[in-house]
């Protein structure tokens, strides 16, 4: 698999937000088809870890459809809450994943732990979990973190899930108020995903 290029792809996502970012990371030449294309229903996620589940959606996708799969997991981990939300940040929001529910939830469980929590730095970061399988085989599997902290509320309507929270490191913006070229070139998935360029 490693001298012969990928040039077809599935992306093994339902989340509109991530399949947008993803295509804008693959190069253009490569032919890309989404899950929603084959009405394809994510599978249960129950890894202990981000690329646990990354695998768990790359190989389940990729063995319904038998096109090779990219599949990403990833999420926020708060240091103050143990790191959480971690591998469980989209169901923070809920049933509909509802990511302003879900930000909600982090600033109340952030204020259980430390009531006076704006006047500190709350660490925080992303990671980005992304793998690619060729039915039960993975091809690979690689990570890629953002350091940061938690803006004190949401600000930016850019980016999508916990973006308008999280302040990387040296920046004073939040993801939701980046232009998404400048955050593109940030964040976790970029990371992630110049680990994976040498198969495309």
């Amino acid at each position: 698999m490693q001298n012969k290029k990928i040039t077809k792809l599935l992306i093994g996502t339902n989340n509109k937000g991530k399949l947008k970012e993803i295509r804008n990371l693959l190069p253009k030449n490569i032919k890309t088809l989404s899950t929603s294309s084959f009405n394809l229903k994510s599978p249960s996620e129950n890894g202990k870890t981000f690329k646990e589940n990354s695998l768990i959606k790359s190989k389940f996708f990729s063995k319904k459809t038998n096109l090779i799969c990219l599949a990403d997991d990833s999420g926020l981990e708060v240091d103050i809450l143990d790191k959480r939300p971690g591998i469980y940040s989209a169901r923070w929001g809920g049933k509909n994943s509802d990511f302003q529910k879900a930000i909600q939830k982090v600033y109340s469980e952030i204020y259980k732990k430390d009531k006076n929590w704006k006047n500190k730095k709350i660490k925080a970061r992303f990671i980005c979990a992304l793998s690619i399988s060729l039915l039960d085989k993975k091809i690979t599997c690689v990570e890629g973190r953002t350091e940061g902290t938690i803006s004190h509320k949401p600000k930016g309507k850019n980016g999508f899930g916990y973006d308008p929270i999280f302040i990387p490191n040296k920046k004073k913006k939040t993801f939701g108020e980046m232009k998404p070229l400048l955050k593109y070139k940030l964040d976790h998935r970029y990371k992630a995903f110049k680990k994976i360029k040498k198969f495309f």
